[in-house]
């Protein structure tokens, strides 16, 4: 199969990591996915710059991502407000998320964050969903273990 020109050697993105979803209640998001879905709790946090309240959660080689607002005004809170909650972004694993974004800088797409920064994931960053057909992207790099 050929590749695409947007593809080059210098990306690294080694798989999908997780797929972030918006939950109105982080307990209630957890009774379903984790109690009857019964996939393996990872970690949670509090994230107050980000204004959610997440926790990971293991399906396979990825992760689902449960995100509950703090705040009805952040970018997460406006998601539920619009939106009622669901599929929220897509986010991929990589070594260096600094030099994925300055990949994605040179390419001219779209950018929310300018630096990368700490996340549950790990140091993240996001692709604007304008430069993305519509979908919010994320990439990461997990802490090392």
């Amino acid at each position: 199969m050929p590749r695409s020109s947007a593809v080059t050697s210098s990306s690294m993105l080694k798989k999908i990591h997780h797929v972030g979803v918006v939950v109105p209640s982080l307990d209630a998001g957890l009774k379903f996915w984790r109690d009857t879905l019964g996939l393996q709790f990872t970690k949670s946090a509090t994230i107050e710059e980000q204004g959610v309240r997440a926790a990971l959660l293991k399906a396979g080689e990825s992760e689902i991502e449960l995100l509950e607002p703090l705040d009805s005004d952040n970018a997460v809170g406006k998601f539920l407000a619009r939106r009622g909650g669901g599929l929220h972004h897509v986010c991929f694993e990589t070594d260096d998320v600094a030099r994925e974004l300055d990949a994605a800088r040179a390419k001219g797409i779209q950018l929310i964050d300018q630096k990368p920064r700490h996340g549950l994931a790990g140091m993240i960053c996001f692709l604007h969903p304008k430069a993305t057909r519509g979908v919010l992207v994320e990439y990461a790099q997990p802490p090392a273990e």
